[in-house]
């Protein structure tokens, strides 16, 4: 059964067959938080198409945390009156560090899934 592109990219999946898992644990655990697999379990796509392929990411990881940031700035900002740095602050260091493997995961899924050279193709493997 395949599935869309939008459940393949959420669920972590592999963008040839989408069925596949690209982490070796959970989207959301914090084990083996930069680890992703080497190969496809179903479909045998490489995930690794050159040596550093994933230090890209990082961008998306940082827009990822600027949108978190901002985000926590205008929600603090409306929903607290009179808030201090440290509710700022707190709250961002709070909400970073719970998002924390949701934000690396999937800024290396998009970074696959946008420049990586693998296309979907169904149901042949």
């Amino acid at each position: 059964m395949s599935k869309g592109i939008g459940g393949a990219i959420l669920g972590g999946k592999c963008p040839r067959c989408r069925e596949g898992n690209l982490f070796p644990v959970p989207m959301f655990s914090y084990r083996k938080l930069t680890t992703i697999n080497k190969k496809c379990s179903v479909c045998d796509a490489n995930f690794q198409p050159e040596p550093s392929f994933y230090d890209g990411a990082m961008y998306i990881s940082y827009a990822f945390s600027v949108a978190l940031f901002i985000t926590v700035f205008v929600a603090v900002t409306v929903l607290v009156e009179k808030p201090t740095i440290w509710t700022y602050l707190g709250t961002i260091v709070v909400l970073n560090s719970l998002l924390m493997p949701l934000m690396l995961r999937y800024s290396k899924v998009l970074y696959l899934y946008g420049l990586g050279k693998l296309k979907y193709r169904g149901d042949q493997s």
